[in-house]
């Protein structure tokens, strides 16, 4: 499993690469965190995916993460715009 994370304005994009137990490839996952107004406050959790894609299988783990972080700033754009 390989993870990165990056933020999106007010909000933190936690990206992860499954690797598949039943064959060879990665599946993609998103946790899109709102950040805390104060410190010392936990982050709200606003999107969740673990299986992105319907479970499509990427060959690598960097093709995973890319395809998981977009979809968070996709989650994070439409969330925003809620908002406002």
């Amino acid at each position: 499993m390989q993870f990165d994370e990056v933020d999106a304005g007010d909000f933190r994009i936690y990206a992860g690469a499954i690797e598949k137990a039943d064959c060879y490839g990665y599946v993609a996952a998103v946790v899109v965190v709102k950040k805390p107004v104060h410190t010392g406050e936990r982050g709200q959790e606003t999107f969740r995916d673990v299986n992105l894609g319907g479970g499509f299988t990427w060959s690598t783990p960097g093709d995973a993460l890319r395809f998981a972080i977009n979809a968070g700033r996709d989650a994070v754009m439409c969330r925003a715009g809620s908002l406002a």
